[in-house]
């Protein structure tokens, strides 16, 4: 996980594409210039990095579903909990799952948990649009690819 470059997933660890499931890992770093704002001398991952570290895992999924044709973008958070407070060196499990999708845009429930305890959950709405350029297909695709587990 690097707070600072919003690059919230570590690890892919599953995705099925017939449950439209995927989950992923990340470990919360222990430095990050982050927290020297929040909080100093006590570091808490903020509330919406913990939305984003769900918004990636979905929006990674529903990439997935449609073989990275296009990018969605987070249009909408609904029934967003934080649950716990989550600092440094924190291990957490991603897990996101597509309700809906068509019409151009696309629906999940997205949880993290921490030791087994769920420590935020949501639902998030994103509209899917075309890359802005291949470039950026490319950049999204590789990154992607150094994130799943290599068997």
């Amino acid at each position: 996980m690097q707070l600072e470059y919003f690059q919230m997933i570590d690890r892919i660890v599953e995705v099925d594409l017939e449950k439209k499931i995927m989950r992923a890992n990340s470990i919360v770093p222990d430095q990050s210039t982050v927290f020297e704002g929040h909080f100093p001398g006590h570091p808490l991952v903020p509330g919406v990095l913990m939305i984003e570290t769900m918004a990636q895992c979905s929006g990674i999924l529903i990439m997935h579903t449609i073989d990275f044709t296009k990018i969605p973008l987070l249009a909408g958070v609904k029934e967003g909990k934080l649950r716990d407070f989550v600092g440094p060196k924190t291990e957490l499990e991603i897990k996101a799952e597509i309700e809906h999708e068509g019409s151009g845009f696309a629906v999940t429930r997205a949880e993290i948990r921490s030791g087994g305890k769920r420590v935020a959950n949501a639902q998030l709405t994103f509209t899917i649009r075309p890359f802005p350029n291949p470039e950026l297909q490319t950049l999204i695709k590789g990154q992607v690819a150094d994130m799943k587990i290599k068997t």
